[in-house]
């Protein structure tokens, strides 16, 4: 645990385990799971970045509601960005269950009209939409366009998710009414 200075903060709109010390709350790492569809993409690109810029403060996880296997041009895309996801396998959301979880994002729409609601009444569900990659590279690929074409729908979406990333959990900062939240923040436009 770290000491950080929250003196403007009240405690309730922490997205986080704190103990006030003084004037500085003693923070545990945020529990976070990214879920997804197939855990093949997206919510592997967000556990991917978080764990290289988030590292520190925040125990990241992902899932999907199905296991589809990981994405080689997801893992393709984020290792041009330096960041190696090559070893992370697709796990189901069923694996977490039982984990204290602080926050779970769902990062597709599918995931988010299925989550699961067997997680802690502390545990907030929140929305992020990121387009789906593959989806729009298929588009593209039917339209007969080349591969190095398709990839820039993978690198749009890996550099969308890096600048959510980088906010966390300054992001998730929002004042709540009642035990759980349930907020849809989108990242631009319609999902």
């Amino acid at each position: 645990m770290s000491p950080v200075d929250l003196s403007g903060k009240k405690e309730a709109e922490a997205p986080f385990r704190a103990e006030k010390t003084g004037d500085f709350l003693t923070i545990e790492k945020l529990k976070l799971l990214f879920l997804c569809t197939g855990n093949s993409c997206r919510s592997q690109m967000a556990e991917g970045w978080t764990r290289a810029l988030k590292n520190d403060r925040i125990e990241v996880s992902s899932a999907g509601i199905e296991a589809h296997g990981l994405n080689p041009f997801a893992v393709k895309v984020m290792a041009e960005a330096g960041i190696d996801i090559s070893a992370h396998r697709s796990k189901l959301i069923n694996e977490f269950k039982d984990m204290d979880l602080d926050v779970v994002i769902t990062v597709c729409g599918h995931a988010h009209e299925t989550c699961p609601y067997y997680f802690p009444l502390k545990c907030r569900i929140i929305h992020v939409g990121f387009d789906d990659p593959p989806k729009m590279a298929r588009k593209l690929a039917e339209q007969g366009v080349d591969e190095d074409t398709q990839l820039l729908c993978y690198r749009k979406i890996r550099d969308e998710i890096r600048n959510f990333v980088e906010a966390l959990p300054d992001n998730l900062l929002l004042k709540r009414s009642g035990l759980n939240q349930i907020v849809d923040y989108w990242i631009s436009g319609d999902r």
